[in-house]
């Protein structure tokens, strides 16, 4: 009996020996990033896996011997490679690259859900711009995401102040505030800091720039009403990455920003610097600037760690300064006198800082948690009002996701909180607020050809709202994709909303702040919303052409709407609603490729029974790209813009127009050359008539609604020192 017990242990013994893993880390050849969703198998053993959200794949249980591998992914040519068993090292992961095929269309990993998937395996509708697009548009403005935004269909820039430049952005036709924007899934810019964020964020550490538009509270809580952008930072890959761009434009305006990373084994680093200028830049000789004397300089570094790909982290800080001066050019000059006084100045500050950590329990679960802490300081002066406060902000996240081979859960909580000190003038508007949130997300797999994302999400706010005595939102959402078949798919979804009241909105900006009434939320309500979208999607090839045609409804409905009346906001008796339908079409034919975008958006005002046009709010938008470029050699583009008439708030209405631009960019090994012409049509507000009423002294400007800084060309160069230019 002894003899038999010993050679059955050693028979399991040598069974447990000859059991081997394969591990490796799977990159894409051209940019470097992990690639999520690879599928490897060895088709001799029947055994297979799927790389996870690091990038790292893992095959178990490989007898001793030669095996052939195969790692494939969709738009990328498939490696096949011989490996020997027991490997030499089997600790650390081998470093893979899977090389993009050409022609095909690129497959996206999208983190907005939480759960790193593919685009096109996600039932919420998300549009993303990949780092490759987000070269050519960091070209052609480099000091700010104001373009990069505004050339998106279903989203307009409005700019809030004629002379300082300041800006934020819409989604479907709704105001600004009813828009999130997010750095890496935390909330870094909102509240006092919305009118100047998308100016001050410079695209050089970008990879990747996700877009949900219609409801997306259940998934980032209050205010993501219409919508949200999450801009996806630039990671360390093994091989270092070494950046500079310097450009200078016409209108006076120069950047000079840089960009570093390497990985080493368990430690990896990003540093971002940039300096940003303008000077004070009046085209139509009115008098007025049209782009301000700017001055802004921005640090941003980030530490990284991996521990064997069980633990993984970063902490980063990013920090901002800027001076932004406009108004009389006469006064911005040093001349001022009795006439040439009026002026707006913006002198802001920011500090946050950022932490990301998750733990792998296992291959199909893991625990995330994200915190940030802000700091954000800003002195708005004008010639007869000073509005400057201090705002600090914290959000901390920590959720639990699990992938299951037919459903993936996410369910967690975050804390928000947001603190606001009037340091001018006397009349304070003081606040604070906390809101505590549950969530629960589902995205299941029935079929290959249906997929469900149902989600559930209940905030506790402090203090509360009037109509609100508990503080509490249930926010459901639902979302379906269908696949008909390789060409044809289509989702439909949407849910609830709600903003909490705050004078921090476009309204505000315009005015400046000290004309208007403290907000007290104990006597307004909360805005709540119900949305919903539905689009038809084809993905496929005609011939040698590549094409992909994305049709969307979209419906979004908004009850009690803040709105201001004699200096105070207060709740409309009514709602308001947006509805409306986006085009999307791109054609690529080997070098050449075209785009073209179309938004139809009717969104009315329902107040006191009487039914209005929102001003401001363009209902047709055309859009029209086309791209010529040799990978890595030369790249040329045009595009034209057209934005239809609009209702300005004075009851008058405003002008359509057309602009269009010209991009040529040479690349070499270690640099490229580009020159980029905005609005050569030379469009401009000022060209209709004065932007202003009253005097030089006391102006009262008008709605911007078009550019006003008229035809911008920008010349630059960027240097790239990376392992391959050794």
């Amino acid at each position: 009996m002894k003899k038999i017990l010993f050679l059955i242990g050693m028979a399991v013994s040598i069974t447990a020996i000859s059991q081997n893993t394969f591990k490796a880390i799977i990159h894409d050849g051209k940019t470097k990033q992990v690639i999520s969703g690879v599928n490897a198998k060895i088709p001799d053993l029947k055994i297979g896996s799927t790389s996870d959200s690091t990038g790292v794949i893992k095959l178990k249980n490989i007898p001793t011997g030669k095996f052939e591998i195969q790692i494939s992914h969709v738009g990328y040519t498939q490696l096949e490679q011989v490996f020997s068993f027991p490997m030499t090292s089997q600790e650390q992961p081998i470093e893979i690259t899977l090389s993009p095929k050409e022609g095909e269309f690129a497959d996206v990993i999208v983190q907005s859900t939480r759960i790193n998937q593919n685009i096109k395996d996600v039932p919420t509708r998300i549009e993303a711009l990949p780092l490759e697009e987000l070269d050519e548009k960091g070209t052609m403005r480099p000091g700010d995401i104001k373009m990069l935004l505004g050339e998106s269909t279903g989203i307009t820039v409005q700019q809030t102040s004629a002379v300082s430049g300041s800006a934020n952005f819409r989604i479907q036709g709704l105001d600004s505030r009813y828009t999130q924007l997010l750095k890496d899934g935390m909330p870094l810019y909102q509240g006092f800091s919305g009118g100047l964020s998308i100016l001050q964020i410079t695209p050089l550490d970008l990879k990747q720039v996700e877009y949900i538009k219609g409801s997306a509270s259940t998934i980032y809580g209050g205010g993501a009403i219409a919508g949200l952008v999450n801009l996806i930072s630039k990671t360390p890959t093994k091989d270092p990455e070494i950046t500079f761009l310097l450009n200078g434009t016409n209108a006076k305006g120069a950047d000079a920003s840089g960009f570093y990373a390497q990985k080493w084994k368990h430690i990896g680093i990003t540093i971002f610097g940039a300096y940003n200028y303008n000077g004070a830049y009046d085209p139509s000789n009115q008098g007025f600037s049209a782009i301000p004397k700017t001055s802004r300089i921005t640090f941003n570094p980030k530490l990284f760690y991996s521990d064997d790909n069980k633990n993984n982290g970063w902490f980063g800080i990013n920090t901002m300064y800027e001076n932004r001066y406009g108004g009389d050019m006469q006064v911005l000059s040093g001349k001022a006198d009795n006439t040439h006084q009026y002026f707006e100045r913006n002198e802001s500050y920011r500090y946050t800082t950022q932490l990301s950590f998750s733990h792998k329990i296992n291959e199909e679960s893991k625990l995330n948690f994200k915190n940030t802490v802000g700091y954000f300081y800003r002195n708005l002066s004008s010639l007869n009002n000073v509005f400057a406060g201090n705002q600090v902000n914290s959000f901390s996240e920590i959720n639990y996701v699990l992938h299951g081979k037919k459903a993936a859960w996410v369910v967690g909580a975050n804390v928000l909180t947001d603190q606001f000190v009037t340091t001018q003038p006397v009349k304070k508007y003081d606040y604070s607020t906390t809101t505590i949130g549950l969530f629960a997300q589902n995205t299941y797999k029935v079929s290959d050809l249906f997929s469900l994302e149902s989600g559930l999400r209940t905030d506790y706010n402090s203090p509360t709202t009037k109509g609100n005595p508990n503080g509490l939102f249930v926010l459901p959402r639902i979302n379906g994709l269908f696949k008909i078949n390789k060409q044809w798919s289509s989702r439909i979804g949407g849910g609830l909303g709600y903003k909490m009241p705050t004078i921090f909105n476009n309204q505000s900006e315009e005015k400046g702040y000290s004309t208007i009434n403290p907000l007290v939320l104990g006597n307004t309500k909360a805005e709540q919303s119900l949305g919903g979208n539905a689009d038809i999607n084809y993905r496929g090839h005609w011939g040698e052409t590549t094409i992909n045609i994305n049709q969307l409804f979209f419906y979004t409905y908004v009850k009690d709407p803040l709105i201001l009346q004699n200096n105070s906001f207060i709740n409309a008796n009514g709602n308001l609603y947006t509805q409306g339908a986006e085009t999307n079409i791109k054609l690529g034919l080997d070098d050449l490729n075209f785009y073209f975008g179309y938004t139809h958006t009717d969104t009315k005002q329902h107040f006191n029974g009487i039914t209005t046009t929102q001003p401001l709010t363009a209902k047709d938008r055309l859009s029209f790209d086309a791209t010529y470029e040799i990978e890595d050699h030369f790249r040329a583009g045009i595009e034209a813009f057209y934005t239809g008439e609009q209702l300005l708030e004075n009851g008058t209405t405003g002008k359509s127009y057309v602009t269009f631009g010209v991009l040529v960019q040479k690349m070499w090994k270690n640099f490229d050359v580009f020159i980029n012409a905005e609005n050569l049509s030379d469009q401009r507000q000022t060209r209709w008539g004065n932007i202003y009423s009253g005097t030089v002294t006391k102006p009262i400007f008008n709605d911007i609604y078009t550019p006003i800084e008229g035809a911008v060309i920008n010349l630059g160069v960027k240097i790239k020192l990376t392992a391959d230019n050794d």
